[in-house]
């Protein structure tokens, strides 16, 4: 089984590999090589949907798209493409998520029966099937919690590390709100919070000040 994969450099840092399912992986540079491979996993989906067309039409290779920010029958949409049949599913590809062994992923076509053999030869222990949302489950909690906590860190009511800690200990989270925000990165956590608000319109989505200043002083890492 062949398979490529284009990520950035955290990304690709970020996937696991080492299983022996995955002994012929190329890591590649652009999504136009999609369709020299059995699976093609891109990485950088979320910042790039206009990917897409490059996609659409090949219907022997499967996708994994990191879809948290934009859903893929949305890019399809987008594009003005209508879907053909192509064997694609969202991932939840952000760092900081990565490095679990569940990989969180959705079917919006209705296509796993086609391919879940392989889908299970992935390097991960469990497949947990989600609906195909902006934000999709883990993000959609995480970075609300982390959203929260500069809210709180804004309003003087608590430092960073103490919110960290109380978060740990009161809720045995293996991580404080500030620790996910640094293992996902803060332009990961904005630009999810982003499009969560757009999607949504719901208030618990909308960007604390302070954290939307992190970002914009960060170099967007």
């Amino acid at each position: 089984m062949k398979t490529g994969i284009l990520a950035s450099t955290d990304r690709r840092n970020a996937w696991p590999t080492g299983s022996e399912a995955h002994s012929q992986i190329s890591w590649v540079q652009n999504s136009q090589e999609a369709a020299h491979f059995d699976i093609f996993i891109d990485l950088n989906f979320d910042a790039h949907p206009e990917c897409m067309r490059d996609y659409a039409g090949n219907t022997n290779t499967i996708f994994l798209l990191s879809a948290v920010n934009h859903t893929p029958e949305a890019a399809f949409f987008h594009a003005g493409i209508p879907y053909g049949g192509e064997k694609i599913f969202g991932i939840n590809a952000i760092p900081g998520f990565l490095e679990r062994s569940t990989l969180e992923i959705s079917d919006p076509f209705g296509k796993i029966d086609e391919v879940v053999d392989l889908l299970n030869a992935l390097p991960f222990t469990t497949l947990e099937w989600v609906k195909s949302r902006v934000g999709m489950v883990t993000p959609r909690i995480v970075f609300m919690i982390i959203n929260e906590a500069y809210y709180t860190m804004q309003e003087g009511t608590a430092a960073a590390p103490d919110i960290d800690t109380a978060m740990k200990l009161g809720t045995a989270y293996p991580h404080g709100p500030f620790e996910w925000k640094n293992k996902c990165g803060i332009a990961n956590v904005y630009r999810t919070l982003e499009a969560m608000y757009e999607d949504t319109k719901e208030e618990r989505y909308k960007i604390c000040p302070a954290l939307k200043t992190e970002y914009l002083t960060s170099g967007f890492r």
